[in-house]
């Protein structure tokens, strides 16, 4: 059993959209025996929240279900349980780095480095932003999500 989990800053766009994308992929090609799911943030001020509403609209579109998600946030605990943690951005890599013992910090990696698309690291928070946020982020995340199952099933 592999165990993977996203983690974002509040765990209401990005990473529940990993979480639900890659649900979706892992089900798609017959892995959702062998791969655990999850995801977390690193802020505590959603927590038991459901994912921002146009998150849930763009996924639907795509035909990922988020509703049943729930904000929750990262702990040392998931650190140790988990086998990679797939971070969006460069303050999340931070925030997690520094919770991690230094036997833990091989496991955090950017979701990005698993994409052959985008050059960039970091998924950009569509908070703030419009709809077409969320679009974008679903690309990059639905892309680097379909190599990362490649990477966890064929090493």
């Amino acid at each position: 059993m592999k165990r993977v989990l996203f983690v974002c800053l509040g765990n209401i766009c990005r990473s529940p959209s990993a979480e639900g994308i890659f649900r979706k992929i892992v089900k798609e090609k017959g892995y959702e025996e062998a791969i655990e799911i999850d995801s977390a943030g690193t802020g505590d001020w959603h927590i038991g929240h459901s994912p921002d509403h146009r998150a849930q609209e763009a996924a639907i579109r795509r035909g990922v279900d988020l509703s049943d998600l729930k904000a929750r946030q990262v702990s040392s605990e998931d650190i140790a349980l988990h086998d990679l943690i797939l971070v969006m951005d460069r303050r999340n890599r931070e925030d997690v780095r520094s919770m991690a013992q230094p036997e833990y910090q091989h496991k955090i990696r950017y979701l990005l480095e698993y994409s052959e698309q985008y050059e960039e690291l970091e998924i950009p928070d569509p908070y703030y932003g419009g709809v077409h946020g969320f679009d974008m982020v679903l690309d990059m995340i639905e892309e680097s999500c379909e190599r990362l199952l490649d990477s966890i099933v064929d090493p």
